[in-house]
């Protein structure tokens, strides 16, 4: 396993994704708590997950608490381990998702999140999504307040423009790590905000990275998979996933991306996990970006 940091933190150049074991069509607690495990096994030390991340109205923090009872319930050490959550969104039980970034509710979200996840400080938080009713500045200064308390150690902010990054970061300074929004083969739409991270030191962590390649290899290693994308053919000749051909291509596209893919089975996370140590060459890069849709 290969490592990046965010900020002056250690932690593996792939992450888990830990929504899929909270929502909809989510596994068994079992075969989820066994697929934490299975990401720890292969090195993985940066979990992302959020409050939100549940199906219920009534199960608030589902995900927070199931991450939290796989880790005391691992064998191994799991000091090492970084868990990032993120407040700010919410899930009325309908399948939609709603948006609340008040600095009261962050700070009330930041609190609960803590308790939940068995810790003083979280190392980790995240704003989930700008608040169209609230001005970015005041979402942005419960972070700052957040981070005067101790209640987190680190911020991120999430779903942004890079206006928003600059603001954020002029308020924030040293406290702001990280920046999140979706980025794939097939959604580049936040290029911008990828380089600008980039280029403040700021640790970009694609969500929905997997975008563009087929849906079998979504799901995982194992099974049948269009041959129709570049993807696909270079992971042929390697031998390897699509999925990690993807993975791959993210972690060169610049030394401050962490790609977080969801999983919701073992194989799918070991295989993910594997992307970390697989260099793709010149001209494979090359390939790919001449295959990637306007």
């Amino acid at each position: 396993m290969r490592y990046r940091t965010i900020a002056d933190t250690r932690v593996s150049a792939i992450g888990l994704g830990a929504m899929p074991r909270s929502i909809e069509h989510r596994p068994d607690e079992a075969r989820a708590i066994t697929t934490v495990h299975a990401a720890l096994d292969a090195g993985v030390t940066l979990i992302d997950t959020a409050d939100s991340y549940h199906w219920h109205a009534d199960e608030v923090g589902h995900n927070e608490l199931l991450i939290a009872r796989a880790l005391a319930r691992y064998g191994g050490d799991t000091s090492g381990v970084l868990v990032a959550t993120k407040g700010g969104r919410g899930r009325p039980g309908d399948g939609s998702w709603t948006v609340t970034a008040t600095p009261a509710h962050l700070k009330q979200a930041a609190e609960a999140s803590a308790k939940r996840l068995g810790v003083e400080t979280i190392g980790l938080y995240q704003l989930h999504k700008p608040d169209p009713a609230v001005p970015w500045a005041e979402s942005v200064g419960a972070l700052r307040d957040l981070l005067d308390s101790g209640t987190i150690r680190a911020a991120g902010i999430s779903n942004v423009t890079t206006a928003q990054i600059r603001q954020a970061h002029a308020i924030l300074g040293d406290g702001l790590v990280s920046v999140q929004n979706q980025y794939s083969p097939a959604v580049r739409a936040s290029e911008p905000e990828l380089q600008l991270s980039t280029q403040l030191g700021l640790t970009f962590l694609p969500w929905s990275p997997l975008g563009g390649i087929s849906r079998s290899s979504l799901d995982g290693p194992s099974g049948p998979t269009s041959a129709d994308t570049a993807f696909q053919h270079i992971a042929a000749e390697r031998g390897v996933s699509p999925q990690q051909i993807a993975l791959a291509w993210l972690l060169a596209r610049s030394p401050a991306v962490i790609p977080v893919p969801g999983a919701s089975r073992p194989a799918s996370i070991t295989d993910s996990a594997r992307a970390a140590d697989l260099k793709l060459s010149t001209e494979e890069l090359a390939q790919l970006e001449d295959a990637l849709p306007e």
